[in-house]
């Protein structure tokens, strides 16, 4: 993986006239321009008030806690994102792992450009500039939760969103024939006559939920899809085959694919180019998904036996307290070499622009381990 700047693309004509004439080949055809997604010193921080608000004001009601002091009504600031850096390529497919309350969501809605605020630090580039209008309209997001319309089918649920959201120089019949070719693409013909249903009204399933989710997004023809776990819910086999179609996205169509996921299976991790191993907001690992467990074994953790790597990078990052002291020590000793060299940064830039990188931590966590034992 390369951190060269691809050819910024963005200036050229309007969306509407970059769109493939034939509406039948929005799904097939290329992005219309690709997007390299790179995020760098990404921090997100949220302020938390004390117990002055209404929950604390209810319970001084009732008796069960005591008028709030002035420590207690100061604002707390935490931490959800802690110095993230990353990047993805058209064609390539990255997964990022971490327990729940790691920062996962709040990292892909950052670098789908829908969390704002003075909160937000750090650089979100697309093909090495600030993103653009013309960037955030061929982003498409696919929230956790569904949000589709019970009593339509799926076919009218996606013609409808195609009337609303291709460009207006397509005619009717064909953003209709555009809702076509995608429930062809996505293996939704058997279900397209059926409703979505809810908890109430019994419809598709779980698996073509997501699919038709996904077709949402899918029918603007994005250069950059974002998924937040799409595979929660789903069995092994649903989620396997929905996994699929994403890495066909990214390798077959060019496109550059982000999603989040729990607990993935060895089958499905094998799946991803590239991986970002989140924990408590900071990033234990990215790089090669088949590296990973090579660079663990190198700094001193390893499984005591064979086991799929999704769940030992999992292990890894909800680890217990003394563990996370060891964690916590490797970062320390990485912001130490930072801050003490200049020198060891370059060499870390350097290494971001070889083509097999692991990524800059892993650079900095093994670097810092040899100077460490060295010491010792």
């Amino acid at each position: 993986m390369r951190f060269d700047g691809v050819e910024n693309q963005m200036n050229g004509p309007d969306l509407a006239a970059r769109l493939p004439q034939d509406p039948r080949s929005l799904l097939s055809s290329p992005p219309c321009f690709p997007i390299t997604l790179k995020f760098v010193d990404v921090c997100y921080r949220v302020k938390i008030h004390g117990n002055s608000g209404d929950s604390g004001k209810f319970k001084r009601l009732l008796g069960l806690e005591h008028k709030p002091s002035d420590e207690a009504r100061s604002t707390e600031e935490r931490t959800i994102l802690s110095g993230v850096t990353g990047m993805v390529s058209p064609g390539e497919f990255m997964a990022v792992l971490g327990p729940s309350g790691s920062g996962k969501s709040t990292l892909l809605n950052a670098v789908a450009g829908r969390l704002h605020g003075a909160g937000l630090t750090g650089k979100i580039l697309a093909n090495d500039a600030k993103p653009t209008k013309q960037t955030l309209k061929r982003t498409g997001f696919v929230a956790q939760d569904d949000l589709l319309y019970p009593h339509l089918t799926v076919r009218e649920t996606l013609v409808f969103v195609a009337l609303l959201r291709l460009p207006r120089s397509l005619t009717r019949d064909d953003k209709i024939k555009a809702a076509e070719s995608v429930i062809s693409e996505l293996g939704l013909s058997k279900c397209e006559n059926t409703v979505v249903g809810n908890t109430f009204i019994r419809g598709i399933s779980g698996g073509e939920r997501k699919r038709v989710s996904i077709a949402h997004e899918l029918l603007i023809n994005p250069s950059l899809l974002v998924l937040d776990e799409p595979t929660s819910g789903l069995d092994a086999t649903a989620a396997l085959r929905l996994v699929q179609s994403l890495a066909g996205m990214a390798h077959v169509k060019g496109k550059t694919v982000v999603t989040s996921i729990h607990q993935p299976s060895s089958r499905v991790f094998q799946m991803f180019d590239t991986v970002l191993l989140l924990s408590e907001g900071k990033c234990l690992f990215f790089g090669k998904g088949r590296d990973a467990m090579a660079y663990f074994e190198s700094v001193g953790f390893s499984p005591a036996f064979p086991m799929n790597p999704a769940d030992f990078l999992l292990d890894l990052a909800n680890a217990r307290p003394q563990e996370k002291r060891v964690i916590n020590a490797i970062f320390m000793i990485v912001i130490a070499d930072l801050l003490s060299s200049t020198r060891h940064l370059k060499r870390v830039g350097n290494r971001l622009k070889e083509p097999n990188h692991t990524h800059a931590s892993s650079a900095w966590f093994s670097l810092s381990i040899t100077q460490s034992s060295s010491k010792q």
